[in-house]
């Protein structure tokens, strides 16, 4: 729902989560899911939480859910965060966006921001568990992975617009400047090559959104 430049959650959709009973069927929890997809850009590490729940839905899994305590508290801390969703801004295309990344041992995360008198103010947020593979990744690539990720993730409002990325880890801010004699940041600077952007090394502290994201997941 609109509101005032924001956007919020639909408040009878709201109820209907957060009074929604235990599934039985694949059917209730595909119904579910379902909606709450619709709002995943307002819950920080959606896919982690929901993980649980969309597995009851893998092939070969009975009509009749085996539904766990695991479950429970998956189902429990989704209403939880329903019941408060943060406020969005709405993405303004005329205004610089700010975007910041991060990457801890578990996941990435990434926040998309823009001023609002002289504020920065919440545009989107988005994350992911990091896959086998690279969790053996060197800090370097996976900070890099972040940046990748976020520019997959926003594209449709970063491409053929400059941004400003903010990252705490300073090495990233090398990326573009030289050669990665690595194969893996090479391949990855030249795909970021097709987007504008300045990187600007900001303290750890200052990172925070981004930096929970990736470590809740």
């Amino acid at each position: 729902m609109v509101s005032s430049g924001t956007l919020v959650p639909a408040q009878k959709k709201m109820d209907k989560i957060l009074q929604l009973s235990v599934p039985v069927k694949k059917k209730e929890v595909r119904s579910f899911l379902g909606l709450v997809n619709y709002y995943r850009h307002f819950i920080a590490n959606f896919a982690s939480m929901s993980a649980l729940l969309s597995d009851l839905l893998c092939k070969g899994t009975p009509e009749k859910v085996q539904w766990t305590p695991r479950c429970d508290q998956s189902l429990a801390e989704i209403k939880r965060l329903f019941s408060s969703p943060p406020i969005l801004i709405i993405p303004d295309m005329q205004e610089m966006f700010i975007v910041r990344s991060d990457a801890s041992d578990f996941g990435i995360g990434t926040v998309l921001l823009q001023d609002r008198e002289e504020i920065l103010m919440l545009c989107r947020y988005a994350s992911r568990k990091l896959l086998s593979r690279e969790s053996r990744y060197s800090a370097i690539e996976r900070e890099a992975l972040a940046l990748v990720f976020v520019v997959a993730q926003f594209q449709r409002y970063l491409i053929f617009k400059h941004f400003i990325l903010q990252t705490d880890h300073k090495p990233l801010s090398y990326l573009r400047a030289g050669s990665p004699k690595n194969a893996r940041l090479m391949r990855w600077a030249l795909a970021l090559q097709e987007f504008s952007f300045q990187v600007v090394h900001i303290p750890g502290s200052e990172n925070v959104h981004p930096d929970v994201l990736s470590r809740l997941c």
